[in-house]
């Protein structure tokens, strides 16, 4: 006898949640703003990625997932920026699964999302090198407001979860699809 997963039941939930709610425009502008503030915070830690995105200075890249999207700009300090609204895009990336929760599941394991990428090649290279090689440092951040130690020691709490949901969702998926119930309690 096949059993259906919890799982299923909860991206059917998310799925109807996340195409009835339409935030109001102002918390849009208000959560980018503050994806751009956090952006840069990170970009600020690495040198050789605000360099980089100095050369791309000017131009605007456009992210996408569904219904919602956020065009940002190069400034010329090397950071980021909301562009202006009807900024016509150097570069599109389009996150192509529309399942939020495959999205998460993915982000735990550490993937990238599958992107449909029009534009700029040199523009989307860089943004993929800020991918592949910047890091939020978040222990040093906390050691500025509780102190090295506490810091540290949240952060390495921090490290245990993230792995066990990992390895949690890393076993949720390597389960055959067509196992059954029993198959399962087994394993």
């Amino acid at each position: 006898m096949a059993t259906q997963s919890p799982f299923s039941l909860l991206n059917g939930l998310v799925e109807r949640a996340v195409q009835a709610v339409q935030p109001p425009s102002w918390l849009v502008h208000e959560t980018q703003q503050r994806i751009v503030l956090f952006l840069n915070h990170v970009l600020m830690q690495e040198r050789e990625a605000m360099e980089r995105l100095v050369r791309q200075k000017g131009r605007v890249a456009r992210v996408q997932w569904r219904n919602f999207n956020m065009a940002l700009v190069v400034t010329p300090a090397g950071l980021l920026n909301l562009a202006a609204e009807g900024a016509q895009p150097d570069l599109q990336l389009e996150i192509t699964d529309s399942n939020p929760l495959a999205l998460a599941q993915m982000a735990l394991r550490g993937d990238k999302p599958a992107l449909r990428i029009q534009g700029d090649v040199q523009l989307a290279a860089d943004i993929n090198w800020l991918v592949d090689n910047v890091q939020w440092d978040v222990e040093e951040d906390m050691s500025r407001i509780i102190g090295d130690v506490p810091a540290h020691t949240l952060a390495n709490l921090g490290r245990s979860i993230a792995g066990a949901v990992r390895q949690f969702v890393g076993g949720r998926m390597g389960q055959g699809a067509g196992a059954s119930g029993a198959d399962r309690l087994s394993q």
